[in-house]
């Protein structure tokens, strides 16, 4: 479970966070939505511990992140997976390199059988069996997104953190990240945090959404249950998503 208090985080005279309350249960995906520059992305690096808070804490699994230290907040990231905005793969490298990185890097043996099993595991589970010799320019947008799902699945994580899985992609193909976030999430019993500006995708994965408005958690509650509310900043976000 991830439980962030009274975080707050100021950069020169902006006030970003003002006081996030939030809490993240165990195997249930939160999406976490609000307009470009509310502070979405500053707090999941609270969460993983890139950002340090000027007060309050987040605590991840009962331990403040905060209060870690360098070998503690290492240990603290293996339990996280994340996709990048744009999969962020490494042009030079194969998929299969890609996939694997992370276990290649703390590997004795970095081309081990034991490594590319695994690597061949994690492609399966994303439906791109087979492709491990391509490089990413041979791969469409919805392919690359799900070798970077493949590469955060790679060292089992508790924790999946989504940064726009379905940017520039097109409806169909958000569709299939969006149902295979949902699958891996009831599958691998993981606690998913999406962060999003697609409505589309809050509807089709959500268990809980989250709301960030004016540094603070505005809303929280069932995907349905905002999408019927009357509140009008809440109707303003939803109108200028097209939904």
């Amino acid at each position: 479970m991830i439980e962030i208090k009274n975080l707050h985080k100021k950069f020169g005279n902006k006030e970003v966070l003002k006081g996030i309350n939030l809490t993240i249960n165990k195997g249930e995906t939160i999406v976490i939505i609000g307009r470009s520059g509310c502070g979405k992305s500053v707090l999941i690096k609270h969460i993983v511990g890139l950002l340090q808070p000027d007060e309050g804490y987040v605590k991840v699994e009962g331990r403040i992140v905060s209060d870690l230290n360098e070998k503690e907040l290492y240990l603290l990231r293996k339990k996280f997976g994340f996709l990048y905005q744009g999969a962020a793969l490494f042009d030079s490298m194969t998929v299969e390199e890609n996939v694997g990185l992370s276990l290649m890097e703390s590997s004795a043996k970095p081309h081990s059988e034991k490594i590319h099993k695994v690597v061949d595991e994690k492609l399966g589970i994303v439906a791109l069996s087979g492709v491990n010799k391509l490089k990413p320019a041979e791969l469409s947008g919805g392919m690359k997104k799900r070798v970077g799902l493949a590469r955060a699945l790679v060292t089992n994580p508790d924790y999946i953190l989504y940064d726009e899985p379905t940017t520039g992609l097109d409806p169909i193909m958000s569709d299939s990240i969006d149902k295979l976030i949902k699958e891996l999430t009831e599958k691998l019993n993981v606690t998913s945090i999406v962060v999003t500006h697609d409505m589309q995708s809050v509807k089709n994965v959500a268990d809980k959404v989250a709301m960030i408005h004016d540094g603070i958690i505005y809303f929280t509650g069932a995907p349905d249950e905002m999408l019927k509310s009357k509140d009008p900043v809440i109707v303003e976000f939803i109108k200028r998503t097209g939904i």
